[in-house]
């Protein structure tokens, strides 16, 4: 039973990772493998497993697909209008010094993108920038790998953990806090692997030991502070200005002067944006933050009456069914919908020229959305048939309470297979909430472990790589191998650190 259980995840490991099958093509045949054993194996009545196939639909479309769309269409706008080369020529007047710049680039901007728009924007936009700034083509995709090992838990304003906690039916802020306390050690070490990968070893830290740990600070600490307050949607937002700023300040403050990584390009050659310039082009991200923040649960008087327009609808059917939830207004999506339409006028756009990018996008992510419908559908009828939970039975049965240091590797599998941390979360969210109780641990904390091993393992993806490439074009193409070699360490120095810190700090620290 446990191999018929494991067939889906079987068929996604090998269709994926070995035959390089699209994922628009192999997750509907893992769908129907799962719908199949649900219905033939584990005798679930086959209308029961339509509705809860139905009920995955229903969760991917609203909220997954709804803030995967706006969060691409703000930032496409935003290309579209020209904002983002004023952005782009913003930060690169800053330092004149390697290290400092590719923090403030990959680190701090791709730290944005990712909580912004996510979907491998973290990785190529950054790597882009930096290659044409002239750093080595292989080393920079590898290090801004690299940047992007903490972060995607609260990508996409939040998606992959907000999308964990409801497919696992546990509370968003409390699994927000989870992840975040797991990753604050990841998110402090992090920006130091970035810094000896690019500068060719641990000799680049000297002069910039300081800054480094600022960085990685500017992170773990907004991080897990607006998790415990806010929820899943901003802590990695916020967290990417804070970063800016801090190098920004840092580096104006404490000249940094090492001609070993002086900068080729003289950045005084670029014209200085004004303040005015500044803030127009970061409109939209603007407009997102504030209406993320006064729609939150932070202004009660706001949140309450948008969050009550709402529509419940039964849809599962089977035992312990509950009615999901529609919210209509007081949701990310709408309100990053919202925030594009006024900032793209702010910034010159016409509502057709609007409408145009909108559209463009929308089909652009047609693939997209069969991937992600689907794969929700492969979580909810493995949960509901009882196939997760005879997975997560033998998992305590092989490792029993050495388990949690191999919960993130779990997370990690996942990313790996599907590039996406998303992802990642919704095929093995179930799975370690069900070990978790199974094991009398906090399923949150698993759920938390887990979500940090899908950011780290989604650095060594193929698509992750591939995106790296893509956005770095000739100079790195037929490298993926190298790339992938050259990532191999660091992202498994990070998932023994991690593997380790699940195990130990429930053991001082309540969760």
């Amino acid at each position: 039973m446990v191999l018929l259980a494991l067939l889906p995840i079987l068929f996604l490991i090998v269709a994926l990772g070995f035959l390089k099958m699209a994922g628009w093509k192999a997750c509907p045949i893992a769908a129907i493998i799962a719908f199949v054993i649900a219905v033939f194996a584990f005798d679930m009545p086959v209308g029961i497993a339509v509705s809860a196939a139905l009920e995955g639909v229903a969760l991917a479309v609203w909220p997954i697909l709804l803030v995967i769309i706006m969060a691409l269409f703000a930032y496409k706008l935003t290309v579209a209008t020209g904002s983002f080369d004023t952005i782009k020529q913003m930060l690169t007047t800053v330092s004149e010094d390697k290290r400092v710049l590719f923090l403030l680039i990959a680190w701090g901007f791709g730290t944005f993108m990712e909580g912004m728009a996510g979907f491998g924007t973290a990785v190529a936009i950054p790597a882009a920038m930096l290659v044409a700034l002239g750093y080595p083509p292989i080393r920079t995709i590898i290090a801004c790998l690299i940047s992007n090992a903490v972060a995607p838990s609260f990508g996409s304003i939040g998606i992959p953990t907000s999308t964990m906690a409801a497919i696992t039916g546990i509370d968003a802020v409390t699994l927000a806090t989870n992840v975040s306390v797991v990753s604050f050690i990841p998110d402090l070490i992090a920006p130091f692997l970035m810094v000896i990968c690019i500068g060719g070893g641990v000799k680049a830290l000297k002069g910039v030991g300081i800054i480094t740990l600022l960085s990685g600070l500017a992170l773990a600490i907004p991080e897990l502070l607006i998790s415990m307050t806010i929820g899943a949607e901003l802590p990695v937002m916020v967290s990417s200005v804070i970063i800016m700023a801090v190098i920004v300040l840092y580096s104006r403050a404490v000249r940094i002067d090492d001609p070993d990584y002086k900068l080729d390009v003289k950045t005084e050659d670029i014209q200085p944006v004004s303040f005015g310039e500044g803030v127009r082009a970061a409109m939209i991200f603007i407009l997102i933050f504030v209406l993320l923040v006064f729609t939150s649960k932070l202004i009660p008087f706001i949140n309450g009456p948008l969050a009550s327009i709402k529509t419940s609808v039964p849809i599962y059917a089977g035992a312990g069914a509950k009615p999901y939830t529609f919210v209509w207004v007081a949701t990310p999506g709408i309100m990053i919908l919202i925030a594009s339409i006024i900032g793209g006028k702010i910034q010159g756009a016409s509502f057709g020229k609007i409408w145009s990018v909108f559209v463009d996008n929308f089909v652009g992510l047609r693939y997209t959305f069969l991937t992600i419908i689907t794969v929700v559908i492969v979580a909810k009828v493995m949960t509901y048939s009882g196939m997760t939970k005879e997975i997560a039975d033998a998992l305590v049965f092989a490792t029993g309470n050495a388990y949690p240091v191999f919960a993130p590797f779990v997370g990690a599998i996942g990313a790996f297979i599907t590039g996406s941390c998303t992802n990642a979360n919704v095929l093995f969210g179930p799975l370690q909430t069900s070990v978790a109780s199974t094991l009398d641990m906090s399923p949150a904390w698993m759920a938390g472990a887990s979500s940090l091993g899908g950011c780290i393992g989604k650095m060594l993806s193929p698509q992750s790589i591939a995106l790296g490439v893509g956005a770095v074009g000739a100079l790195a193409e037929g490298k993926e191998g190298e790339i992938m070699r050259g990532t191999a360490g660091y992202c498994l120095c990070l998932l023994v650190i991690a593997g380790i810190l699940t195990f130990i700090i429930p053991s001082f620290l309540t969760l």
